[in-house]
C-alpha cells in the first residue's frame, strides 16, 4: 500500500503533459475542493480528474475495460468493501463539485491508450463554456 500513490501517477502525469502541450495551465489538487481533484481550471470552472481503471472500479461503468478486470487475489473481505467505498467517494464528490458550479470531465486510465482521441476530448471540454 505505501507504493500506491494518490498523485502524480503515470495516468495523469501523461494527461498534465498532453494538456500542458496543449497550451492550458491549470492548478494541481486544489485542498479547498472535494476530493482534491487533479487539474483544475480555475477562471473556466472546469475539472479533469484521471482515474485508474482498478482502483475506481471502471469496470462498473464500462464491463470492456481492460484494465479492470483483475479482482483482488488476497484479503478479499478488506478490497471490495474498498472498491465500493472508492466509487461511492468518487460520485459524492462529483455530485459535490457540480453543485457548487464546477463542471468535471473523468479521463480513465484504458481511455490513454488513444491519446488523440483524449486530446479531442479534453480540447472540446475546456474550449466550451
Amino acid at each position: 500500500m505505501s507504493r500506491i500513490r494518490s498523485k502524480d501517477t503515470k495516468p495523469e502525469m501523461l494527461v498534465r503533459r498532453l494538456v500542458n502541450s496543449m497550451g492550458y495551465r491549470y492548478r494541481l489538487h486544489r485542498k479547498d475542493l472535494p476530493g482534491k481533484p487533479d487539474l483544475v481550471y480555475g477562471p473556466r470552472r472546469k475539472i479533469v480528474e484521471v482515474r485508474g481503471c482498478y482502483w475506481h472500479a471502471h469496470l462498473r461503468y464500462d464491463p470492456t475495460c481492460w484494465e479492470a478486470r483483475s479482482e483482488a487475489k488476497s484479503n478479499k473481505g478488506y478490497w471490495g468493501p474498498k472498491m465500493d467505498r472508492n466509487v461511492e467517494r468518487d460520485q459524492k464528490n462529483l455530485t459535490l463539485l457540480e453543485q457548487v458550479g464546477w463542471q468535471v470531465l473523468v479521463v480513465w486510465e484504458c481511455e490513454l491508450r488513444d491519446m488523440a482521441a483524449v486530446k479531442e476530448r479534453v480540447s472540446a471540454f475546456l474550449s466550451n463554456p
